[in-house]
C-alpha cells in the first residue's frame, strides 16, 4: 500500500513538472541545451565579458547585419528559424528586468531596428521577437538581446 502511494506521488510531480514544461530527466535532473546553458549563465551572471561584448569589441567574430552608436544586430551562430539574428545594445545590461525609465529610448530603439533588419531579411510574411530573461526564461548570455526569428510558421504558444 505504501509503494502504491508513493508512486501516485511521484507520477503527479512528474506530471506536474511536465505540464510546467519541465523535462523528466531521473534523479540527477541533468539539464542540457539552451535550458542548461542558462541555468549554468545564471550562476556566473555577471563575472566576465560576455561573448557578446566580446563581437562589440570585434575580439570574436559575427556575421554583422547592422551597427550604429547604440546597437549591433549579428546573425545567431546556432539559428532556430531560417532567419534568426540578434538585437543587442552596445551598452550592456544584463538582463531586461534590470532597465529602468532611462532606458525607454534605447530599448525603442532596439525594437525599431529589429523590425527594419526583419523587413531588410525578407521577414514580410511576419517574425517573431523574443527577449529572454533571467532563469526560468532560458536567458544564456547575460547582456539584454532580442532574438528575432522567422522565414517559417511559428507555432502556438511557445516555450
Amino acid at each position: 500500500a505504501m509503494a502504491a502511494v508513493l508512486a501516485r506521488g511521484l507520477v503527479r510531480a512528474w506530471a506536474a513538472r511536465a505540464r510546467a514544461g519541465q523535462r523528466c530527466r531521473g534523479a540527477a535532473g541533468a539539464q542540457d541545451g539552451e535550458v542548461g546553458r542558462a541555468q549554468r549563465a545564471a550562476d556566473g551572471a555577471g563575472t566576465e565579458p560576455t561573448i557578446f561584448s566580446r563581437i562589440i569589441a570585434r575580439t570574436v567574430p559575427a556575421t554583422i547585419l547592422y551597427e550604429d552608436d547604440e546597437c549591433l544586430v549579428f546573425r545567431d551562430v546556432a539559428p532556430q528559424a531560417p532567419v534568426h539574428f540578434l538585437v543587442i545594445p552596445k551598452r550592456p545590461i544584463p538582463r531586461l528586468s534590470h532597465v529602468g525609465p532611462q532606458d525607454a529610448q534605447l530599448l525603442g530603439h532596439l525594437m525599431v531596428v529589429a523590425a527594419r533588419t526583419a523587413q531588410a531579411e525578407g521577414l514580410a510574411d511576419g517574425y517573431r521577437l523574443v527577449i529572454n530573461d533571467g532563469k526560468h526564461g532560458a536567458q544564456s548570455v547575460y547582456h539584454l538581446h532580442l532574438h528575432v526569428l522567422g522565414g517559417r510558421q511559428m507555432g502556438w504558444p511557445p516555450g
